[in-house]
């Protein structure tokens, strides 16, 4: 019989007070994912049941993450993946058109030499790098495009997870495979609004058209003279690019048994910085999936007031709350910001151009060795005490006052 998932850290910890902060939150999340999903979602999985019932924890989901970038942004791909990487996990790289051939060529390489990613083959390149405009609808084909890449090239995953070169973790793989352990695998965070205010007359009425689709080399969209009126066959929803999907719906919009994902992406195909909303009304139109949402992106933000486009550049400044904040990852980092470099050593434990180690790392790191150097079994995990701000977090989320009522409103 597997052990259930221990515990780690870098200070001597009394084995009672371990269990009790972490078993204790987790308690809390059954309980209300139980009155949460009871009668009003009858057709949620019974992974939970399963999971509560068990004598040991359930076998941890497999994540789908893809990690994107624009030219220059090579190496900090690089980082970002060695610092979110786990074997149990799937990662799909992609560099836009505008990056040249030698970055290209030299992340292409780095993935397909690495010998963690050749014994575990859990690492991909985009072969056929797609344009990205980031106001125009060519960031949403290149998220499907990767969607589909991710299907057909892995086929158990539960949730997918977009990153950006401007994005870290803060927190170890193993902190969450073991929470999202608990969660019902069809559950998608996705930050949203039907309240788009000023996004009506700036986002929605105008009609935009992105030259990425027919010619790569053109850097930007333009407007046409007309302005269009508000559709009535759907409602239009907004809210944050980051997403963490369920497979389920993905599989939805790539598939689309009815019309619903294809009808509103010929309709987004003009709409300004279609990445924040596209997804967002696919979901909250469809019967099937609307009750899934959590009205939340699971990534620490900080934003100037009043709030710009674009969230404010995270350092050192911003550590304690990023770390007390439970969140999993953060958004956005400057280029070799020395924050990251703190993140690297207080929360993930991770050494210079090493991977962040979890209990697949079985070499000594006492005896100067990588620890990764050594892997053991990708399917045991070993959460440290931090994922119980993850938990408190999601705790929080799913909270009868706060789950139900915020979703698709």
């Amino acid at each position: 019989m597997r052990k259930p998932h221990g515990v780690v850290d870098r200070f001597p910890i009394n084995p009672m007070w371990v269990v009790l902060l972490l078993v204790i939150p987790l308690l809390a999340l059954f309980l209300l994912l139980i009155g949460a999903l009871g009668p009003l979602k009858p057709h949620s999985p019974s992974d939970l049941g399963r999971a509560s019932g068990a004598l040991r924890p359930p076998k941890p989901p497999r994540l789908a993450y893809l990690i994107s970038g624009t030219r220059g942004d090579g190496r900090r791909l690089k980082r970002l993946l060695q610092a979110s990487y786990h074997p149990w996990n799937f990662y799909l790289l992609h560099l836009d058109l505008t990056a040249p051939p030698e970055e290209r060529a030299d992340l292409v390489a780095y993935a397909a030499s690495e010998a963690t990613f050749v014994q575990f083959g859990n690492v991909r390149m985009v072969e056929d790098a797609d344009p990205v405009s980031q106001k125009g609808p060519t960031m949403i084909a290149c998220t499907l495009h990767a969607v589909a890449i991710l299907l057909r090239e892995f086929e158990d995953w539960s949730w997918f997870i977009n990153l950006s070169a401007a994005d870290y973790p803060l927190m170890p793989q193993d902190d969450i495979l073991h929470v999202f352990s608990y969660l019902p695998r069809d559950f998608n965070f996705i930050k949203h609004t039907s309240d788009i205010g000023w996004r009506e007359y700036e986002r929605a009425r105008p009609i935009i058209v992105d030259p990425g689709f027919y010619k790569p080399s053109r850097p930007d969209i333009f407007w046409a003279k007309e302005k269009r009126s508000m559709p009535s066959a759907f409602k239009i929803f907004a809210g944050s690019s980051w997403v963490i999907l369920a497979r389920p719906f993905l599989e939805f919009c790539i598939w689309g048994w009815d019309n619903l994902p294809r009808t509103l992406l010929m309709y987004y195909s003009n709409f300004l910085s279609s990445s924040e909303s596209y997804f967002h009304t696919v979901i909250c139109n469809s019967q099937d999936f609307q009750n899934t949402t959590i009205n939340d992106d699971l990534r620490f933000m900080m934003w100037d007031n009043p709030p710009h486009l674009h969230p404010m550049n995270l350092t050192s400044d911003h550590f304690n709350l990023m770390a007390e904040s439970g969140a999993p990852f953060a958004h956005s980092f400057s280029r070799e910001d020395p924050v990251l470099d703190r993140i690297d050593d207080e929360l993930l434990q991770r050494s210079t151009g090493r991977f962040t180690p979890g209990k697949w790392c079985l070499a000594n790191p006492e005896l100067g060795t990588d620890p990764c150097s050594v892997r053991g079994r990708p399917s045991v995990i070993q959460p440290t005490v931090n994922s119980r701000r993850l938990e408190m977090l999601l705790v929080k989320l799913l909270d009868p006052d706060n789950f139900r009522p915020r979703q698709c409103i």
